[in-house]
């Protein structure tokens, strides 16, 4: 006959957490390592660090700290908060924090947290179990854990908010400059992302910089959203037609993109004189000069673009 599994209340099992529970997992101290592998070498209850008491401390084989804090109920953010205390005070490489009821924003508060610190965090559930007419048994199983993937996932996400920060950071530099030569970007505030624009006046023609790790670009963007691509054609072939006026007034040569496949047609010049990446004791003789190459573009094309005139296309 097989016998069929029931859930036994935890507090039929242990009546107090500090008491019952945690005496108990300090003594059976190996079951932890049945759920997630870790041997937890000396374990010690109620270790005091300042005003609080960690549940249990304890060592990996390699001599670093573990911390384990129990909660028999819901997750909640006291117990978070806590854990995150427990591991700053002992320096611990390991938290494990074990619940009855783990709440869908903590099992993610400890996925970030192994994404964005070297702490390998674990959420543990327990629950209690009988098998026919079995003693009670606790049942524990990870949750959350530490893993290569996840860690490599906070290293990207630590690079991409890098790289955010100094785009933001070089946009804002550039402004500051461009903003005293001219009002073309009088109103555009810094962003994190790798261009800013702003309106030539016509609708769907911005004059925008674009940035790269090592070089930034000036150019005229068109595209003036869904279904516009015959627009966007009309546009930058009235343009055209002064290309050697307008390259003349800029006194270089630009890039013309008519993109096949996409909806934007682009005109531009590439600068290979640094991006963001470049040193920052460089980034203003980097704004100083493109931004007086974006005032030699608007003043080449503004007029151009004022007299556009489109046909407009029925769409079917």
């Amino acid at each position: 006959m097989i016998e069929r599994i029931t859930r036994v209340p935890l507090r039929q099992i242990w009546k107090h957490e500090a008491r019952d529970f945690t005496t108990w997992l300090q003594e059976n101290i190996d079951i932890l390592k049945e759920v997630i592998g870790i041997e937890i070498l000396n374990p010690e209850r109620e270790q005091s660090t300042g005003n609080f008491n960690v549940d249990i401390t304890g060592e990996d084989i390699s001599g670093n700290s573990i911390v384990i804090e129990n909660q028999l109920g819901k997750s909640d953010h006291d117990h978070l908060g806590k854990v995150i205390t427990y591991i700053t005070a002992v320096e611990a490489k390991t938290a494990i924090w074990i619940v009855s009821e783990p709440r869908l924003e903590h099992i993610n508060a400890i996925s970030w947290l192994n994404e964005s610190t070297e702490v390998d965090f674990y959420l543990i559930k327990v629950e209690g179990i009988k098998i026919g007419n079995s003693a009670p048994a606790p049942l524990m199983t990870q949750i959350v854990g530490p893993s290569e993937e996840a860690k490599k996932i906070g290293s990207s996400k630590k690079i991409k908010s890098e790289r955010h920060k100094l785009r933001f950071k070089f946009w804002e530099q550039l402004l500051e400059i461009a903003k005293k030569k001219h009002k073309l970007f009088s109103s555009i505030s810094p962003n994190q992302y790798n261009w800013i624009g702003a309106t030539s006046g016509l609708r769907g023609v911005n004059y925008s910089y674009w940035l790269n790790q090592d070089r930034i670009s000036i150019k005229i963007y068109i595209d003036r959203g869904k279904d516009s691509d015959d627009e966007n054609i009309q546009i930058f072939n009235q343009i055209k037609k002064y290309q050697e006026k307008i390259e003349s007034d800029f006194k270089d040569i630009l890039i013309w993109e008519e993109l096949e496949g996409y909806r934007a047609c682009i005109i531009k010049k590439d600068y290979s004189i640094g991006g963001w990446k470049t040193e920052q004791e460089k980034w203003n003789k980097i704004h100083e000069f493109v931004t007086d190459k974006m005032i030699l573009l608007e003043a080449a094309t503004k007029s151009i673009i004022n007299k556009i005139k489109i046909k407009q296309v029925a769409h079917r």
